[in-house]
């Protein structure tokens, strides 16, 4: 979606609606998620349940609309557009989906990871998890797998080093938000754009701006604070090199696969056109580097015209994975294609619905016009949508919704300002996708601190990346740095 077809858009005005009519539906929609998360579904709560939830947010808005007399003809058009707008986001999706399998097998993602590991040193250990991490999620765009995988790993290292596992846990998620929040093949990246009407990679490169001075303050502070520490002890990961490369052809030349993709990206390649040669490069690289696994993943004993075209196409759709002598590594070396990204789209999609049978009655615009009045400066609205982002992460309990409900709310209100979309984009993930870990109820807090054995509240202060993000946008807007205007608009 371009700058041009997000300042085309009609904001429905509907002046028989009062602000509190407007907020019914938004109401409904919170403590409904509340009780999926919190009570009934807990982490499964994006399986699907979320989704019908927010269906169920789009009726109560039809009913709102009924009795303010707007047609259910005007609210099916506008629910039509919305989802008709989100097209070029759900084939990125999909692209995504596909790009991350091939890389996979094709050993990309592999071979990263191999050589991130080797970064490790006592001294600079923690700052070493924070540049490993990053490092894998931005190859496999999941910072749940990077710390169920290799985190996990670094927790045992660190506390054979006697680091404190609080710090190795906040050095880790540092490191594995930074990269799911820089990674095309991450599904909050993804998300935060089709919510606020930007394009990928601009989204990406506008969000570098705050993300880069952030993650560098966070490095910069664990390099200070690992000088300090007293290790004993060296960390050992022969074992994990060991299984990488006897599952895989490791090789620097596999680094060509992304350099070529990163190339098409700084030509301002589209992105459906650049994933799509990604994609097709990472399947002729699985093709001559690793023959092996794409003919059994392609169901055949050798490799022929037939076992590499299943391989590959397998990669790319469905369900693969690649089995090494290491439990803790094979969680990583498994892709799900295109079908990994229905959830997200499923979650889009429900969300249009809600967003655009909001914008039919008028609550959008209404909402807007409230926030507006109470935040009269460019500061007062970004500050705003953090609040926002906080709040959904706190009650829903989940950072999909926390980019997801805002993301629609806000839209309107950034457009009126005369401010380009990424502005929200960005602030949806700087707010909501990396906050959401700092929350012990949150999925993810729950997840995070399950999985690597860490309470929130021990790994709250050294999750540096997490918690100084929000600060580092608020800064940004209050000194006026980098707030791009819609084109046209001054």
């Amino acid at each position: 979606m371009d700058n041009q077809n997000i300042k085309d858009d009609v904001i429905i005005e509907n002046k028989e609606l009062s602000i509190w009519e407007a907020l019914i539906p938004v109401i409904a929609l919170i403590i409904m998620l509340f009780y999926n998360v919190f009570f009934a579904f807990g982490d499964d709560a994006l399986s699907g349940s979320n989704q019908f939830i927010l269906l169920i947010g789009a009726a109560v808005a039809v009913l709102v609309g009924y009795f303010n007399k707007v047609s259910y003809k005007k609210m099916m058009e506008e629910v039509a557009e919305n989802v008709k707008s989100t097209t070029g986001a759900i084939l990125i999706l999909l692209m995504v989906g596909a790009l991350a399998g091939t890389w996979m097998i094709s050993g990309v993602i592999p071979t990263m990871i191999y050589y991130g590991l080797q970064l490790l040193s006592p001294k600079i250990f923690l700052a070493a998890c924070l540049v490993i991490c990053a490092i894998i999620s931005i190859a496999t765009g999941s910072s749940w797998t990077t710390s169920a995988t290799v985190g996990i790993a670094l927790i045992g290292i660190g506390e054979t080093l006697g680091i404190s596992l609080g710090m190795t846990a906040g050095a880790v998620l540092s490191g594995a938000y930074f990269g799911d929040k820089m990674s095309p093949l991450s599904d909050t990246t993804n998300l935060a754009p089709a919510m606020a009407g930007a394009e990928l990679f601009t989204h990406i490169r506008y969000m570098a701006l705050t993300t880069i001075p952030t993650i560098l303050i966070a490095f910069i502070i664990f390099i200070f604070i690992g000088f300090g520490l007293e290790t004993t002890g060296t960390p050992d990961i022969s074992d994990k090199l060991a299984a990488i490369n006897a599952s895989f052809n490791i090789s620097p030349l596999l680094f060509l696969v992304p350099v070529l993709v990163i190339a098409l990206i700084v030509k301002k390649t589209p992105p459906l056109v650049a994933l799509f040669a990604g994609t097709l490069l990472g399947g002729l690289a699985a093709i001559i580097a690793q023959p092996d696994i794409v003919a059994k993943i392609g169901g055949g004993e050798s490799l022929n015209f037939t076992s590499a075209y299943k391989g590959v196409m397998n990669a790319m759709t469905v369900n693969t994975s690649v089995e090494t002598s290491s439990a803790e590594l094979n969680d990583l070396f498994s892709g799900k294609g295109m079908k990994g990204m229905l959830g997200t789209i499923w979650l889009i999609i429900c969300a249009m619905v809600f967003g655009g049978v909001m914008d039919a009655i008028g609550a959008l615009s209404r909402i807007s016009s409230a926030l507006l009045s109470l935040s009269s400066s460019v500061f007062g609205l970004f500050a705003s949508t953090v609040a926002s982002c906080l709040a959904l992460n706190v009650t829903a309990s989940d950072q999909y919704l926390a980019i997801v409900v805002p993301g629609k709310m806000f839209a309107k209100a950034y457009e009126e300002k005369g401010l380009a979309p990424e502005n929200l984009s960005r602030t949806l993930e700087d707010a909501g996708t990396v906050t959401s870990v700092l929350i012990p109820w949150n999925t993810c807090g729950a997840y995070q601190s399950g999985v690597l054995g860490v309470s929130v509240a021990e790994y709250f202060v050294y999750a540096i990346f997490n918690w100084l993000s929000p600060f580092t946008t608020l800064l940004y807007a209050a000194l006026g740095i980098k707030i791009k205007q819609l084109q046209g608009k001054i």
